[in-house]
């Protein structure tokens, strides 16, 4: 596995692992809890030193699971959870980035992740009602004290990264960025170039879709988030499906996956760049990760540089709640000051 550099130094390996899946949002949890801690322990077997987790995701239980199964390997291993959500009743009931919410969710992940310091602490969402400065200013005063090493970002703008990085150094942001998201390519990763700053995609390969294993006849069940987004409705999965296709005639060409030529594209935009594509499976994880190594030539880079604009992708990636959640320019944290 090669590795790449974020923001203020830190080293992870090129494509590292989301664990959301682990504990949620994709059909039936897996039953066994210790399957899950094998194929966490065997990721870092396969030269992933780099793992995504959260406090909402369960919530609770996928920092509990990242805590058991790496605490033996910690020193090996760079792991990056998350604060933002007002969490009641088991779930995420709004956003609250106050400054007492963050010191009490990072001692409260600190606990669960087995660990004497986070190694990546991102805002998951941008919290309007909260100044961005006060929460780079609280995160900054963690990194003081011990509790955090490095500071992130989710799904922010890049006016609210410039206010952030301007108070204290900004070492990632996560977005989703995959060939058929391209949000972020506008204004955020010009100013992260800008800036020094990394960039890791979540769903990088479209939850699922570009792998080429998803058509018109699969079925979601009710406890699948792919059930609640637009793209992949029935209207418009089919439209989609051109998009997916080019690129499996691209894989099968290079005798590779429809994934890697996915994921070998990220990795190609700019060296900062490291994706996080989640799974439950090691041969996943070992497919993923050989895409370090996936050849594109400059026609085949310009080729899916070009993909949205041949084929327009149907369907917002969120539903029209999850969609209120991400901070835009028109949106940005709070008045400056």
């Amino acid at each position: 596995m090669h590795t790449r550099t974020l923001g203020q130094g830190l080293q992870v390996s090129a494509v590292g692992l989301g664990c959301m899946g682990m504990s949620q949002s994709y059909g039936p949890n897996p039953g066994d809890r210790s399957d899950m801690i094998a194929v966490l322990r065997s990721a870092v077997d396969l030269g992933v030193t780099f793992f995504d987790t959260a406090e909402v995701y369960g919530p609770y239980v996928n920092e509990e699971l990242v805590g058991e199964a790496l605490e033996p390997l910690r020193d090996e291993v760079v792991v990056a959870t998350k604060f933002g959500w007002d969490i009641a009743a088991g779930g995420s009931v709004g956003l609250n980035s106050r400054p007492d919410q963050i010191r009490r969710v990072a001692d409260e992940s600190l606990s669960r992740l087995r660990t004497d310091a986070i190694d990546l602490f991102y805002q998951h969402r941008v919290d309007p009602d909260v100044p961005i400065e006060d929460v780079a200013g609280t995160v900054g005063e963690l990194v003081a004290a011990g509790k955090v090493r490095h500071f992130g970002l989710s799904e922010a703008s890049a006016a609210t990264i410039r206010r952030a990085h301007a108070v204290f150094p900004v070492t990632a942001v996560q977005s989703e960025y995959s060939l058929w998201t391209r949000d972020p390519e506008a204004d955020v990763l010009p100013a992260l170039r800008e800036l020094g700053i990394g960039f890791v995609p979540f769903s990088p390969l479209g939850k699922g879709f570009l792998t080429g294993t998803i058509d018109a006849a699969t079925a979601f069940g009710d406890d699948d988030i792919r059930r609640r987004v637009p793209r992949f409705e029935e209207r418009n999965l089919a439209a989609n499906r051109a998009l997916v296709d080019h690129v499996v005639r691209l894989a099968e060409a290079k005798a590779t996956t429809p994934g890697q030529i996915a994921l070998a594209w990220l990795l190609a935009q700019q060296p900062g760049i490291v994706p996080i594509p989640g799974t439950r499976s090691t041969a996943r994880i070992r497919e993923n990760a050989a895409a370090t190594v996936v050849p594109l030539s400059a026609d085949e880079r310009d080729d899916l540089d070009g993909l949205t604009e041949r084929i327009t992708v149907r369907g917002e990636r969120y539903n029209a709640e999850h969609l209120s959640y991400l901070d835009r320019d028109t949106r940005v944290s709070g008045p400056p000051r």
